[in-house]
């Protein structure tokens, strides 16, 4: 039992060092410009070419496009999207979202055109510094919406199946599933046994 836990510590700490190591390689290319085979997606430009906006009897109608956390307005604009939204619809980097605005002041989003989806399969580490988790997918971290990962009950170690734009380079990453950790279902069948 003591050698598997080390097992799973030694484990832990190698996704938290890939982790550490592909931020590092970000940041690195936002100061250098360089940013290897693909360049990160500007989706202010992106909304301007496809977004607008109109006043109609409803009230105001705005089509923009999501950047994993916020919709952006053809204006450049940025607009709240609530986290359970985006989380129960796997929103993913470069959706086109249409918001609505009515006479009352409620904000009423709809996914008008979903970007084509790769699906990935990482691991679920957990960003002590920010209170947030991420996914080690390949070479690759990508930031998940907190919402997300509470929603499936998700852990540091956790196995995590993400979608990402498929034509272009994300930051976010939309969570389609997490697959429990071994140990951690052990322990929970354990506790409930206990309980028994």
């Amino acid at each position: 039992m003591a050698k598997n836990k080390k097992i799973e510590e030694l484990q832990s700490l190698i996704y938290k060092l890939e982790g550490e190591l592909s931020r590092t390689k970000e940041m690195l290319g936002d100061l250098t410009g360089e940013y290897g085979l693909v360049r990160p997606v500007d989706h202010g430009q992106r909304a301007a070419q496809v977004g607008k906006e109109v006043t109609n009897e409803n009230g105001l109608i705005i089509e923009g496009v999501f950047n994993g956390q916020i919709m952006i307005g053809p204006d450049g604009k940025e607009y709240s999207v609530p986290a359970n939204y985006a989380s129960k619809s796997k929103l993913v980097e470069g959706d086109i979202l249409k918001l609505t605005i009515d006479k009352n002041g409620s904000f009423i989003y709809k996914q008008i055109a979903p970007a084509e989806r790769n699906r990935l399969i990482g691991h679920l580490i957990k960003n002590k510094d920010a209170n947030d988790y991420l996914v080690l997918a390949g070479d690759k971290v990508y930031k998940v919406l907190l919402a997300s990962v509470t929603y499936f009950k998700g852990a540091e170690g956790d196995e995590v199946v993400i979608l990402v734009p498929k034509d272009s380079d994300s930051t976010w990453a939309a969570v389609e599933n997490v697959i429990k950790n071994k140990h951690y279902l052990n322990e929970s069948n354990d506790d409930l046994s206990l309980n028994l």
